[in-house]
């Protein structure tokens, strides 16, 4: 055996022939980019060439060695269909086992048809291309191949063969496109957003609503499927207008200096190589747990993008949706004109002769108060990212509760009224008479706490109770932070690859 592993070994001369003797020849991740194979042995029975830059076969194949039963080739990122034709027994006539993992074959059709040539193959790996996201691949290879006893590390089964027998028969069945769903449920840990002074509505009152949902990215050049009418929504920054990310959970990035950062920055997440695009749920008012029940099937048939997008993953996030409607002005006054007049026209004439109910035509004359809204302040509530490698690798569903941690919150208050300040002033002074002063124990103390802030001096009223809620104040407002055993902020998201061969 001849062992070259991380070596920065980028070619493979003449003096490997030296060793007459030579059966096993690894040189796993290195450099090489091509490979002669008048330098290698012709004893040779396994050659690794794993993680490595080749993009052609042609040379390795010159004068491949006659014996050779294992060829890895996985990691070769740019190897691609083209290079099929080499894969034949022409080249490889005692070939047992064969790894061409996470390369760039797309032709599904083309490769197996050369594969059925190596008449001695048992082994094969596919998984990691393009491919093996056709839905019925593994099937049609199963069947295809009918000597084969491994695809992908998975042991072939005899269910499997009968379950997908005549396959083969039918290439018309396997389609060029990638099928995926994804599945968003349950949002659980949002603060209840409902304040006592937000409660309090009057005449010149804005009327503040809020809504919630998850967003997340899927490549660009797709062609979706909503099979719930939820929204599908090309993320364009133009039409965003967002609040200072002031809530985002300990650990995440941006946790200092992003105060002024727009929704378009908060959203300009590390994407895959293409464009992505942002797809969301549809908005729902709070709750303790919020049903998303959101599903959407994205199709594609570009393989290779898809393939680097979820060897990338993607990016979940919740969003927290806040809109402010205010009374329209020229409406209100027109309406107080209005009441005016039948007010005068009512102590003019009396008591109408029909007793009352002309107030009642009145009233449903009068038009209602016209609304016009802000546009929509956002503000993530925490955003994660979701591995979906697993499924190059063979795994069927991605299943994942994205757990972003206990929720901080902060958000400037209003100042308080003169007779706030006074009533309070008042308090202050009997509460000090009665007690003579603060103990030690009720006195507050001054500490620094991670994300509500840089600088800032917060002071705590007391230790809080496992669960509570404990109220904080500082220069810039108000914050509270809701402990780990009172909320936490989840939503959970399945992505399933469509794989059947049926």
């Amino acid at each position: 055996m001849f062992l070259s592993h991380r070596r920065a070994v980028n070619a493979v001369d003449e003096n490997l022939l030296k060793f007459h003797n030579l059966e096993e020849l690894i040189l796993s991740a290195n450099q090489i980019s091509k490979i002669n194979s008048a330098n290698l042995p012709r004893t040779l029975k396994v050659l690794e060439l794993c993680a490595n830059e080749i993009v052609g076969l042609q040379n390795l194949c010159s004068l491949p060695p006659p014996e050779l039963q294992h060829l890895g080739l996985g990691y070769n990122t740019l190897l691609g269909s083209s290079e099929d034709k080499y894969l034949t027994a022409e080249f490889w006539p005692n070939l047992l086992s064969l790894d061409l993992s996470f390369n760039n074959f797309t032709d599904l059709l083309g490769i197996v048809s050369k594969l059925a040539t190596l008449r001695r193959l048992r082994t094969l790996v596919l998984q990691g291309n393009p491919l093996a996201l056709i839905p019925g691949y593994r099937g049609f290879v199963i069947d295809s191949l009918p000597k084969l006893c491994i695809l992908d590390d998975r042991n072939i089964l005899p269910d499997e063969k009968h379950q997908f027998h005549g396959l083969s028969s039918k290439p018309d069945l396997i389609g060029n496109k990638a099928q995926l769903v994804v599945n968003v449920g349950k949002i659980k840990g949002v603060p209840n957003p409902s304040k006592p002074e937000e409660l309090e509505s009057g005449p010149e009152s804005p009327v503040i609503t809020y809504s919630y949902y998850v967003t997340y990215e899927f490549m660009e050049r797709e062609e979706a499927e909503d099979t719930n009418n939820s929204e599908v929504i090309k993320f364009h920054q133009s039409q965003m207008v967002a609040t200072p990310n002031s809530g985002s959970p300990p650990g995440n990035a941006d946790t200092g200096g992003s105060e002024s950062s727009s929704m378009s920055s908060l959203l300009k997440q590390e994407l895959p190589a293409n464009r992505a695009n942002r797809h969301f749920t549809l908005r729902k008012h709070w709750a303790e747990t919020i049903e998303c029940s959101h599903r959407k099937e994205h199709v594609t048939g570009d393989l290779v993008a898809l393939k680097a997008f979820l060897m990338a993953g993607t990016t979940v996030t919740v969003v927290e949706e806040k809109v402010l409607s205010w009374p329209i002005a020229a409406a209100l006054a027109e309406d107080a004109g209005k009441k005016r007049k039948a007010d005068k026209g009512k102590a003019e004439k009396g008591k109408p002769k029909d007793g009352g109910k002309g107030d009642k035509q009145k009233k449903k004359k009068e038009s209602p108060i016209e609304l016009c809204s802000e546009p929509p302040l956002l503000r993530s509530l925490g955003s994660g990212h979701v591995n979906l490698e697993s499924l190059l690798t063979g795994d069927q569903l991605v299943a994942m509760v994205c757990d972003f941690g206990v929720l901080i919150t902060e958000e400037t208050t209003q100042p308080p009224s003169p007779k706030q300040k006074d009533a309070k002033k008042s308090k202050d002074k009997n509460k000090k008479t009665k007690t003579g002063g603060e103990s030690p124990a009720s006195q507050k103390t001054t500490v620094a706490v991670k994300g509500i802030g840089r600088g800032r001096a917060i002071n705590i009223s007391r230790a809080p109770r496992k669960g509570c809620v404990t109220e904080m104040h500082n220069k810039q407002g108000s914050a509270s932070i809701l402990h780990p055993s009172s909320c936490r902020l989840r939503t959970s998201i399945f992505v399933a690859l469509i794989q059947q061969g049926t």
